[in-house]
Parts: structure tokens; C-alpha cells; sequence
């Protein structure tokens, strides 16, 4: 007992503000998320397979992993990650095309994108995700002194990071793909590269997207809904952002209670997963509904406030992609259900019913974890930086100083 007691101590031993920050608002998050999935799914929880917790249980065994997954993440070296960027990326890649190329994958909801190996069905796209933020950040620390250049910029990123994202794109999901080109640029941003660059490369992007989009039926349907027309493809998705609107309207400022949505009563489709906010909304009331707009803004402080305290580039733009990962998907999530923006179909990272895409959120904050904890075992002068290196390290990595485009 004394030796189980002297392990558990070491996990926690010493760390930073910043770990202990992240490490909370993330378990509050899955905790929340797991009363919500329960009271947003219950019904058609019962109605599917006559048990009102069924979804609740398998997203708390998928917490359940996915908790210990994030804190052995967070006991791993950077030198770790770095060495396992490559294999990881290779690895993902090769599960989506097992997706995309053989009788493994599984199509849902119009998407490609989940693979079936006997009773476990998960999607690679979100292995893609974690493997290419740390692949992002080995690449570009590595290159940091040539990223003015265009070429360096685009040499690695198009055939690797660009490939990456083409086999999610062809399983047909353009809200992950979206994403995860987000993020790309996340990383560039904090990694030092022009403006300009960044720019053109943002246009290519959304010229790309919304050329996409124009290929497929469902995604034109979607675009049509938003702006108030119909769609003959997929009908129910201006019936779905209709009634997320009226869940948000009928919650007011304190919401009707928790459990008594009106909404998941089947008159709202995915209410566990994408639009799980306006079950929020309607059963905590605005309060709630800030309160997670409040866990995110948290979250995104201590990002940066974990990116700034590393000296490692590996660690800043690596932490700066997953962040921009996890709050970007959360705010287009949210932009979705408000209505400002069209259904693209993304989770709520941490909160959603969803297991792959829990458990590949929670891994990659233990990576960041894994970040806080060297930053913070770092003794003073170990990085081998005086106050005026580090001050033309941040130059060259961060948002606090940007070259001249």
C-alpha cells in the first residue's frame, strides 16, 4: 500500500500550475460531458435498445480509457513524441485506407470515415489528427530557420500534411477536413511563417473547401439549409438547426432543468453529438451555456500559457496545433448549433457522445501535459538559455513577435 501510495505521488509530483489547470478543466469537461450524454441520449437510448443508459455507459468506458491514455501521455518524454511522429502518422494513414479501400470500412451518416474490426468500430481520422499535430511540430522546429522561405513551407506540408488530409477528405468528411487544415495553419502561424504566406495559403484552402463541397449533394443540401432553402438529399437538416434554435430559446437564462429537455424527445437528431449544445442550452439556460463557453476560453488560456512557458519549438507549435484543434472544433461546433455557420457535423471535443474523438482529445492533452511537466522539471538554466536567448527564441516561434510579411 505504501508503494501504490509513493507511485501515485510521483505521477503528481511538483508540477506546474499549468498542469494541474489543464488536468482540471479537462476532467470537469468529461464529467460534464457524461451528465450530458446521459440526459441528452437517454431517449433515444431507450427507444433504440430499451435501456436509457446505453450511450451513457459506452461513453463512460470510453472515458475510462481514454483518462489513463492522457495520463500516461502525460509521463512521456518530448524526445518520445519526436521519435514516434513519423511511425504514428504512418500508421493512421495506413488504417484510412483500410477505411477507404476494403470491406473494414463503414459508412455514417453519408461519410466514409469509420473502420469495423469486429465489434469495435472507430475512426482513424481522428489517429490522423494527433499524429499530424506532433508530426507538425517535429517538421517545422526542425525547418524553423528556413520557414521564410515559401519552398521549405510548402516541400513538407503538401505531399505529407496535405496526403494526411486528402484520405480523410476522400472518406467525405469535410468538417474534420476543415479542421484539421485549421490546424495546419495554427502551426505555421505559431512556427514563424509570413503573413503572406499564410494568407494565400488560407484562400487556396477555402477556395479548396468550398469546391468540395460543391461535389456532393448532401454538403450543397447543407448549404442550402443555412441560407434558408431546403434539401431534397438529406431534409431533416433544416429541421435539425430549427429546433437546436428552439432548445437555445426555450432554455431563456436559467434553462427548464437538467434532464427535462423537450428537444431530445426525438425532435432533435444528433442530440448527444453535434448539437448536444443546444441540449445545454435548453436545460442549464444561458448560464450553461457560458459556462462552456468559459471551460474553452480556459482552455485556450492555458494552452498559451503552456506555450509560452516551454523553450522547446517541438513543444510550442505542437501545443499551439492542438489547441487550435480543440478550440476551433469547439467553436465551429458551436457556430453550428447558433446558426451562423453550416452543419458540418464536428463533435464538441470532450463533451459530445463520441469515443474515438474523446479519447484522441484527451491523448493529445496529455501530450501537452507531457509539455507542462518538462517545462516545469526544467531546473533554471538547464535549457541553456539566458533571459536574452529566449527572448530571440520567442521571436522566432509565437504569436508575441511576427515577421514582416
Amino acid at each position: 500500500m505504501a508503494s501504490a501510495r509513493i507511485s501515485l505521488g510521483r505521477v503528481f509530483q511538483a508540477e506546474s500550475s499549468n498542469y494541474f489547470m489543464l488536468l482540471g478543466i479537462t476532467l470537469f469537461m468529461v464529467v460534464f460531458g457524461l451528465i450530458m450524454v446521459l440526459s441528452s441520449s437517454s431517449v433515444d437510448s431507450h427507444v433504440s435498445t430499451n435501456n436509457f443508459f446505453s450511450a451513457f455507459w459506452s461513453q463512460g468506458i470510453f472515458a475510462l480509457i481514454g483518462i489513463p491514455l492522457m495520463l500516461i501521455a502525460s509521463r512521456m518524454p518530448s524526445r518520445f513524441w519526436k521519435r514516434s511522429a513519423w511511425i504514428l502518422l504512418v500508421s493512421a494513414c495506413l488504417l484510412q485506407v483500410l477505411v477507404l479501400t476494403t470491406p473494414l470500412g463503414v459508412m455514417v451518416g453519408g461519410n466514409r470515415n469509420w473502420l469495423r474490426i469486429g465489434s469495435f468500430t472507430g475512426q482513424p481520422s481522428e489517429a490522423i489528427k494527433v499524429a499530424l499535430v506532433l508530426w507538425l511540430g517535429v517538421v517545422l522546429a526542425r525547418k524553423q530557420e528556413l520557414l521564410h522561405r515559401w519552398k521549405h513551407v510548402v516541400i513538407p506540408l503538401i505531399p505529407i500534411g496535405g496526403g494526411a488530409i486528402l484520405l480523410v477528405t476522400l472518406g467525405g468528411d469535410l468538417g474534420t477536413t476543415i479542421i484539421m487544415a485549421g490546424f495546419v495553419l495554427g502551426a505555421l502561424f505559431f512556427a514563424g511563417v509570413k503573413l503572406r504566406h499564410l494568407i494565400t495559403g488560407s484562400v487556396l484552402i477555402s477556395v479548396a473547401a468550398i469546391l468540395i463541397a460543391l461535389t456532393s449533394a448532401s454538403r450543397v443540401g447543407r448549404i442550402s439549409a443555412f441560407f434558408g432553402g431546403t434539401s431534397a438529399v438529406n431534409p431533416t437538416v433544416q429541421w435539425q438547426t430549427n429546433n437546436g434554435n428552439y432548445a437555445l430559446a426555450s432554455g431563456g437564462i436559467f434553462g427548464v432543468g437538467l434532464g427535462n429537455s423537450h428537444a431530445k424527445w426525438s425532435w432533435l437528431p444528433a442530440a448527444d453529438t453535434d448539437f448536444i449544445f443546444a441540449v445545454i442550452g435548453e436545460e442549464l439556460g444561458l448560464i450553461g451555456a457560458v459556462l462552456v463557453l468559459v471551460l474553452f476560453v480556459l482552455l485556450a488560456i492555458t494552452f498559451l500559457r503552456i506555450i509560452n512557458a516551454s523553450a522547446d519549438p517541438f513543444a510550442r507549435i505542437t501545443t499551439a496545433a492542438i489547441m487550435v484543434w480543440i478550440i476551433g472544433q469547439a467553436f465551429v461546433n458551436i457556430g453550428v448549433v447558433l446558426g451562423v455557420i453550416p452543419v458540418l457535423g464536428v463533435p464538441l471535443p470532450l463533451i459530445s457522445a463520441g469515443g474515438t474523438a474523446m479519447i484522441s482529445s484527451m491523448f493529445a492533452i496529455g501530450i501537452v501535459l507531457s509539455f507542462a511537466r518538462e517545462s516545469s522539471h526544467r531546473p533554471d538554466g538547464a535549457a541553456g538559455l539566458s533571459q536574452t536567448s529566449k527572448t530571440s527564441q520567442t521571436s522566432k516561434v509565437g504569436p508575441r513577435a511576427r515577421p514582416r510579411a
